[in-house]
């Protein structure tokens, strides 16, 4: 029995870990929003430009993960970031609004 609680107690550690990596919204943005949003490659908004950001603040976090996950402009489907989960790009999305507000 207590072998039984130490493996659940374990496994529900390990997928915590996993749940708060995806929740980092700043560790993903770093990672693989910066590389436009920071410099405003290709039209991106930079992360600044409240102004730019205004009508997108608007449209909310879950149009605008949409939007990452699906590709929009010159941006490609998960911002090129394949490997990304869409809890990843909504924890960004959410990071990036959270500075614009």
């Amino acid at each position: 029995m207590k072998f039984a609680v130490i493996v659940v107690t374990g496994l529900g550690t390990l997928l915590g870990a996993g749940q708060v990596a995806a929740a980092d919204g700043k560790a993903v943005y770093d990672k693989a929003c910066a590389v436009c949003h920071a410099a405003g490659v290709a039209g991106a908004a930079k992360l600044d430009d409240k102004t730019k950001w205004g009508p997108l603040v608007k449209q909310g976090a879950d149009a605008l993960t949409a939007s990452v996950v699906k590709g929009k402009g010159a941006m490609p489907p998960k911002g090129g970031a394949a490997s990304l989960s869409d809890a990843d790009i909504k924890a960004a999305v959410e990071y990036m609004l959270g500075q614009v507000k």
